[in-house]
Formats: structure tokens, sequence, C-alpha cells
């Protein structure tokens, strides 16, 4: 994939100001409370995340489509999922799809060790630009690999966020949790009718279960879909 030219960081001013809209419109009405995940998105420069010729979307309420069918989750989607996880002090997080690094970088203002994990080679390369530039070194440690597989060499993880939809949990990437570690993500609706929504899993005594935490809808992991099958 092409290099992807990223925005400048935002110094402040008018985007500060855009952050305080996304925080007080998009967040606080949808009950997000923990005041780190609220802090860490007011400082953020969200649209350095984002390829130049999208930064202008960077606060709007809405994914934002990426090159190869990838999203910026939506403020207010992020910003849950990440809620939901139960974030401690040093906890030990391995994002999954992490994209250009935006979630990693609110996980790791939230007191998060964290490992991003990414297979476009583009967004990697914001990620690895952006992230140095808003968080003390060595908060982020940037994987460019496959992401179905998660990133067995750093695990156990106390916390894995897999950042976007999709049909199941791999069950090599739960198996990489610590025991009493959390993991959360978007599960895709049923045919019975289930729309798609956001999952907690717990691993507890050696074993993995997963309960339903609220309705989420994102763009699908392309990584993640089933392979088409033949029809004849």
């Amino acid at each position: 994939m092409m290099e992807l030219e990223a925005a400048p960081i935002s110094p402040g001013g008018f985007a500060l100001e855009s952050r305080r809209f996304m925080v007080d419109g998009q967040l606080r009405p949808n009950k997000v409370t923990d005041p780190r995940i609220i802090a860490a998105m007011l400082d953020l420069p969200r649209d350095a995340f984002l390829p130049a010729a999208l930064a202008s979307r960077a606060h709007a309420d809405d994914d934002v489509a990426l090159p190869g069918g990838r999203v910026l989750i939506q403020p207010m989607m992020i910003a849950k999922l990440l809620q939901l996880l139960g974030l401690r002090d040093g906890d030990r997080l391995l994002v999954v799809a992490a994209g250009s690094g935006y979630g990693a970088a609110v996980a790791a203002r939230a007191g998060a060790r964290v490992t991003a994990l990414d297979d476009d080679a583009g967004l990697v390369a914001i990620a690895r630009r952006v992230l140095p530039s808003v968080l003390p070194a060595g908060s982020v440690t940037v994987v460019e690999g496959p992401v179905t597989a998660g990133h067995a060499a750093g695990a156990p993880y106390d916390a894995i966020l897999i950042e976007g939809e999709i049909p199941a949990i791999p069950a090599p990437i739960s198996a990489q949790l610590a025991e009493g570690g959390r993991l959360v993500t978007v599960l895709a609706g049923t045919r019975r009718g289930t729309g798609a929504r956001a999952v907690v899993g717990t691993r507890a005594g050696g074993s993995f279960s997963v309960v339903d935490a609220f309705d989420c809808a994102t763009r699908a992991l392309p990584a993640f879909q089933p392979a088409p099958a033949f029809v004849f």
C-alpha cells in the first residue's frame, strides 16, 4: 500500500475547540464517564491520526473511512470500548487492528502499557510518526504484522482490544490473555436478526467466556472475514 500522508499535529486553537465539542456533544451524553479517557480525548490531536486529506473529519460523530476498507472508529464508540476494558494503571494492553494508533494513544494516556498491532503498512507508518510526538517515549510499541493471530511474543496481556467488527473472537487471541484478563471487541450480528454488539470476554479459571455489553455498529475488519465460499 502506498504510504499515506499524515496530517500535521494540531497546535491548539480551533482543533482544541473541536475536541471540546466532541467530548461534550458525543462522549458525555453517551455515558462515557472515565475521567482518564475524557482527558486523553480532550488533549490528543485526533486529526493527526488521519491522512491529511481526511483530517477535517476527525471530530465528526461517525466512523471515518480509510483506504483498504478500514475506518477510524467514531469518537463515542472508541471511548465506550476503551471504558469497557476497565483499564488499570500499568495494564499490559494489546490493541489488535490498531490502525493509525488513536485508540492505542488514548489507552496509553489512561495508564496502559500498549502494544499496537496492525497489518496495514500505510496506517502503521502514521502511527509510528504521530505516537512519539504526543506520548512519552515507550508508551506504545507499534508492531506491523498479521492481526488475526494477535501478538504472542508480548503475551500474556491484562487486556486486549480488537478495534473493529469481527465475526468471532479467534482462540489464538483470547489465549493471550492473562488470568483475570479482559478482551473487548464488536461482534457481528447473527442470521437470527441479532445486531452487532460490543462484548467483553474474561479469562478465569483457565476458561474464556463472553457477555454482551451494548449495541454497537462499526466497519468489519477485512482480515477477520471468512474467505468467500464457492457456489456450484
